[in-house]
């Protein structure tokens, strides 16, 4: 491979990197396994106990060890060859998922059961992110980010009503045994594309669980780039309030028959983003990392007047499109850690971008009890459109410091 300079990567470029072909359909067929295991023991906690907070509660659970795992789990990825992690963690959820499909499990063992098949993925994560850069020189790997990226965000979009599909059609428990094949169609798949791609040194630290979890923060808190670039993500919990508030911000506007536009448009609008940003030159998306940042939230402004049910999903959706720059922001993330401790580095990425967005949903829920949804969400975006300002101009000090490394 070689590097494409200033010009902007092609996907067909990517898609020609077979290792890179197996990669994307063990992503596929990841995040299929995780939103069906979630959807599938919702449906069986509501049909088995009748309770909507209990229900949300399973739904929720299923996202704190993003968090936690994050932390802690992510190192793994620089102590083995990451087709190793990748494959074990693979298998292993694909156990513990046929476990949770077994009949007369307790309903409490097959909650446990979903977090530590949620703990699992995140090796996985940190293992496919850190694997990249030895895949796609260049622009390649924004490219190739922005490819994972709008896998995921269709997978966000259309995930859960297939996902309905295939519960109704099966069952909970067949549903998950067809989540379980998932995983082992995945290992199978990562075992035969792809290389063993081992780090460049056993950097985890091994004196016990503390130091795995400070070295990570460490390592980032040392960088000016990749802490700026960590503010830069962050700010996606300013823009994903809408997301958290859309069922009574459409009970404000007297649409809650329209839910599903609003849903569907700030993914759906990502989506369009990444292939639009795609064809600027490298430099130029660098050069845009900050603004967009800060246009993510501006755009969402006009939803404190409550404008009608289209213009919201207009606006939503233009959000969606400018915070695209995340693959950017990923992509340089990845290519600035260091390749022997790149897992520890996502894994407080992660954690992190996980946190902010947790934190933001509940916060702007706690204030939507006191003033209309459509006010927090206003309140939310002028709050991102300032963090975003103040990590772009982190990011650009750091950049400039930095030359002439600074990509």
């Amino acid at each position: 491979m070689t590097d494409t300079g200033d010009r902007p990567a092609s996907f067909r470029a990517v898609f020609a990197i077979g290792e890179f072909r197996g990669l994307l359909a063990a992503h596929v067929l990841s995040v299929a396994g995780d939103q069906l295991a979630r959807l599938a023991l919702t449906i069986l906690v509501w049909q088995q106990t009748s309770s909507p907070s209990l229900t949300a509660l399973t739904f929720a659970v299923s996202y704190v060890p993003d968090v936690l795992g994050g932390l802690v789990l992510a190192a793994v990825a620089d102590r083995f060859s990451r087709r190793t992690v990748m494959v074990a963690t693979d298998l292993a959820r694909a156990v513990v998922v046929a476990a949770m499909a077994l009949p007369g499990v307790p309903l409490v063992v097959r909650v446990g059961l979903l977090v530590v098949v949620q703990l699992a993925a995140v090796p996985f994560t940190a293992a496919r992110q850190a694997v990249l850069p030895e895949l796609l020189d260049g622009d390649r790997l924004v490219a190739g980010t922005g490819i994972l990226s709008m896998t995921y965000q269709c997978g966000l979009a259309f995930g859960f009503g297939g996902g309905a599909a295939v519960v109704d059609a099966l069952s909970p428990a067949g549903a998950l045994w067809v989540d379980a094949g998932t995983f082992l169609i995945s290992a199978a798949l990562l075992r035969a594309t792809l290389r063993p791609h081992r780090p460049a040194g056993s950097a985890a630290p091994k004196a016990g669980r503390w130091p795995t979890i400070t070295a990570g923060w460490r390592l980032v808190a040392a960088d000016k780039r990749l802490l700026a670039l960590l503010g830069i993500a962050c700010c996606s919990g300013f823009y994903v309030v809408p997301e958290g508030l859309a069922v009574p911000y459409a009970a404000e506007l007297g649409a809650n028959s329209q839910l599903g536009w609003l849903l569907a448009a700030n993914p759906l609008g990502t989506i369009a983003g990444v292939v639009v940003l795609k064809r600027l030159a490298p430099s130029r998306r660098l050069a845009l990392l900050g603004p967009l940042a800060a246009a993510s939230s501006l755009v969402l402004l006009p939803t404190g007047w409550a404008p009608s049910v289209l213009v919201s999903a207009l606006l939503w959706g233009l959000s969606g499109a400018f915070s695209a720059h995340d693959m950017v922001t990923q992509a340089t993330y990845v290519r600035l850690a260091p390749d022997a401790r790149r897992g520890q580095a996502l894994g407080v990425a992660g954690a992190a971008f996980r946190a902010a967005q947790g934190l933001a949903i509940v916060l702007s829920g706690l204030l939507a009890q006191a003033i209309a949804p459509s006010l927090v969400i206003a309140v939310f975006a002028a709050a991102g459109v300032l963090g975003a300002m103040a990590a772009a101009t982190g990011w650009a000090r750091a950049s400039v410091a930095a030359q002439p490394d600074a990509a």
